[in-house]
């Protein structure tokens, strides 16, 4: 459940383009989806700290092909993650990294 709703909340926000992320589990997902979108690999394992700067480096020259794609990147680029991190951050993270349904909530 916790998952879903993490998912839905991105989507949500890019579509509407009215706020960032609230947490890791948003942020997970949303790091997955960035790439799968943008064809970059993230190890499966990966702490919040060694993610955002993965991002960091991975996003930086990236070029978003529409409105929710760039939204998606600048909510994940100023996203400062907690140091927590549990198995569902993982899933989420492959999750967003397997997706087929872009922006369906």
């Amino acid at each position: 459940m916790v998952t879903s709703i993490a998912r839905q909340s991105i989507i949500i926000k890019c579509k509407m383009q009215k706020s960032g992320i609230l947490g890791n589990y948003e942020f997970y997902y949303a790091a997955g989806l960035s790439a799968k979108l943008f064809g970059f690999e993230i190890p499966e394992d990966i702490k919040p700290g060694a993610l955002a700067a993965l991002l960091a480096d991975c996003l930086k020259d990236t070029a978003p092909k529409d409105e929710k794609e760039e939204y998606l990147l600048r909510i994940v680029k100023v996203h400062s993650p907690e140091d927590e991190y549990d198995t569902q951050m993982k899933e989420l993270l492959l999750w967003g990294m397997r997706e087929s349904n872009f922006w369906q909530a």
